[in-house]
């Protein structure tokens, strides 16, 4: 778990100036740091790390010579197919 910095203190302090007992402002501080840690593991885990990051790179990377792969595979066809016409109508 993460460590949260909050006042459990002023927080059941308050809550006991407010009329609440002091066991019930005690439960409730410790559930408001359970959630807060809750939330905090949460968004550090939706975080990416240098590793994606780095993962991330190389997919794109690899996805960049794979399209150009297809770019000439595509115009190398297109030149053999408008070849192939020209030789079908042969000019004279």
């Amino acid at each position: 778990m993460t460590a949260v910095a909050f006042d459990t203190l002023r927080y059941v302090r308050t809550l006991k100036a407010a009329g609440v007992e002091e066991r019930q402002a005690e439960a409730m501080a410790e559930a408001q740091v359970d959630l807060m840690e809750q939330v905090e593991d949460t968004r550090l885990k939706e975080l990416a790390t240098k590793g994606d990051v780095r993962q991330l790179e190389v997919r794109i990377a690899e996805s960049k010579a794979e399209t150009i792969k297809w770019m000439f595979g595509v115009a190398a066809g297109q030149a053999m197919f408008i070849i192939a016409i020209l030789k079908l109508f042969p000019s004279h």
